[in-house]
């Protein structure tokens, strides 16, 4: 059965899935991706998984100002960013830290980025992945504009964008994707549809049976994915990747997946979630356990190697977040230095003006 949608579907179909909840694979599919790859995709959810543990204890701690939590939705963002090609850009929001880490940013920059420190907007040169948007969809046009960018270049690279399903209730998702359709930039959008804009849920975002469908007033490609099958994931982005490179426009994908935890660390789920969800998810469908079980089918992993890679792990996550914890804190007056290449008379004044004020209130400026 296709999962791509068009105007005379009656009624939507199952999320194309290569890996059934409990591991085994679906009738008629395959292993196509080698061992290599396998075990890179479940490194890197794994990561995604003790890091996330981290960064909310970190929040509790008062070391951070505040976290977006990603577990439950590692497959959307490693399967959807290994396809990625080096040249390719890609465009996150403010829960889409994995995503970027595997695409390239060091991984001291999410910490950075919830510390409120501006080296955390200081992406390195050689990496491809645009700073992570907290206003709601707002990458959503930023990687439209750069794929049309590269479409006038003639360039033979395309963007990503990651954003969540209360994204798709806001103008500059719209905006963004009939941009995308008239011009046929080469973007593919991945919906992340965890159930929950906060504590809106889905069925109060949309009358839409479905999310992707909403590809078709634009006249884009719509594909229903199961965001938790890491595999699924990868395919359906890598084939996506390659059509907008070779001149074929945009792909929008629904990747359908569930946040195990809060919103942000503001927020209090259980006010909201039906009793017995998050279990469900949990216990059924966590996209960890389906690729573990995969791999141990595959005779690739078992305890052993298990133990080894979360102390790996465990390391060199440590070692990123004590350096985003040491990071000097930069002058105040620095806010001012990259406004414009050249300062601007307002701008002078507007730094003397914080400069005589910190120097009358003797206060200076601090970092959780």
């Amino acid at each position: 059965m296709t999962s791509t949608l068009h105007e005379h579907d009656i009624r939507p179909p199952e999320p194309i899935r290569v890996l059934a909840p409990d591991g085994s694979l679906q009738p008629g599919m395959e292993i196509e991706e080698p061992a290599e790859l396998l075990l890179e995709m479940y490194r890197w959810m794994t990561f995604g998984r003790i890091f996330d543990a981290r960064l909310i204890n970190l929040q509790r701690q008062g070391r951070l100002c505040t976290y977006a939590p990603v577990a439950g939705q590692e497959a959307a963002q490693v399967g959807g960013s290994l396809a990625l090609q080096q040249d390719d850009w890609l465009f996150g929001s403010y829960r889409d830290g994995l995503a970027c880490i595997v695409h390239g940013l060091p991984a001291e920059h999410i910490p950075l980025f919830f510390r409120g420190h501006p080296k955390a907007g200081m992406v390195p040169p050689d990496v491809n992945v645009f700073g992570q948007q907290i206003g709601i969809a707002e990458q959503v046009p930023h990687a439209v504009g750069v794929a049309w960018g590269m479409k006038l270049r003639r360039a033979k690279t395309a963007t990503l964008t990651l954003f969540g399903d209360g994204a798709t209730s806001e103008g500059a998702f719209h905006e963004g994707m009939n941009f995308a359709g008239v011009f046929k930039a080469p973007v593919v959008l991945i919906c992340q549809n965890n159930g929950w804009a906060i504590s809106v849920p889905r069925s109060r975002q949309t009358a839409s049976e479905t999310i992707a469908q909403k590809a078709i007033a634009y006249g884009i490609p719509g594909r229903l994915i199961d965001g938790n099958d890491v595999l699924a994931m990868y395919r359906e982005t890598r084939a996506a990747l390659e059509r907008a490179r070779n001149g074929q426009g945009p792909t929008f994908i629904e990747a359908v997946t569930y946040r195990f935890g809060p919103h942000s660390t503001a927020d209090d789920p259980q006010r909201y979630q039906p009793a017995g969800e998050l279990t469900e998810w949990k216990d059924q469908r966590d996209p960890i356990t389906r690729l573990r079980v995969c791999l141990e089918h595959q005779n690739l992993w078992d305890d052993t190697k298990q133990q080894a890679l979360e102390e790996e792990l465990r390391e060199y996550i440590s070692r990123s977040i004590t350096a985003a914890l040491t990071e000097p804190i930069p002058a105040p007056e620095t806010m001012f230095d990259q406004v414009y290449a050249e300062p601007t008379p307002i701008l002078e004044q507007q730094r003397q003006e914080m400069l005589e004020s910190l120097k009358l209130s003797q206060k200076g400026v601090t970092f959780p």
